[in-house]
């Protein structure tokens, strides 16, 4: 099971995920996140990072060109896109590059994914919230997230919403994910997080056992 731990915004929590064993890094950088960071912060961090690191840049309705830019200046090397990006801007900043994250509310919408398909390396599934993107605590419905799954095994999910190393276990258990992606369950505060919880839920991920 790979982990990815999101919203860091400082060197030493990004050095204890990893140390922790995060097979993946996430970066905000999108100015309407409380975890927001800019592209120079980023840059010196990931400058710091040991190899072998997947380290992510997550954007909200940027343009595609500013996006392939801030890509190759912070040393990154996939963008999430948290919002309502179309398939062509996808395919602008690179199939084989992108994350799109879809935030479903019942089965009848995740025929969404088709237009994606062939354009996107991964899905992220997260919780609907009308005021934020992602990081919002709550809980994606599972049950959404297996009928995703099985109607495009070919798309690698990574389930995030809500998670927390209390709900983990169940959550891959469950849905059997490419990967989990955590944030606030996390966290002592937006942007800071708290090294026991973060080597916690890794664990429990990786073992898949209570």
């Amino acid at each position: 099971m790979k982990v990815k731990v999101c919203g860091i915004t400082n060197l030493t929590d990004a050095l204890s995920a990893v140390g922790s064993g995060a097979d993946a890094v996430g970066f905000i950088i999108y100015k309407g996140s409380k975890r927001y960071v800019s592209a120079k912060e980023v840059r010196s961090i990931t400058a710091q990072l040991p190899p072998f690191v997947t380290k992510v840049g997550v954007f909200v309705n940027e343009d595609p060109r500013s996006i392939l830019e801030i890509l190759s200046y912070a040393h990154l090397d996939f963008a999430q896109l948290h919002g309502d990006e179309t398939p062509e801007d996808c395919d602008y900043v690179g199939p084989n590059r992108v994350i799109k994250v879809f935030r479903f509310r019942s089965k009848e919408e995740i025929s969404a994914v088709e237009p994606y398909i062939g354009k996107v390396r991964a899905i992220l599934l997260d919780t609907y919230d009308t005021k934020v993107y992602g990081g919002t605590g709550k809980p994606f419905n599972w049950e959404i997230a297996v009928a995703v799954k099985e109607r495009y095994p070919e798309l690698p999910l990574i389930l995030s919403g809500g998670l927390n190393p209390l709900n983990v276990v169940d959550a891959v258990e469950t849905v059997n994910p490419y990967a989990v992606d955590v944030c606030s369950g996390v966290e002592l505060s937006p942007g800071r997080k708290d090294p026991g919880k973060v080597e916690e839920f890794i664990r429990r991920a990786k073992c898949s056992c209570k």
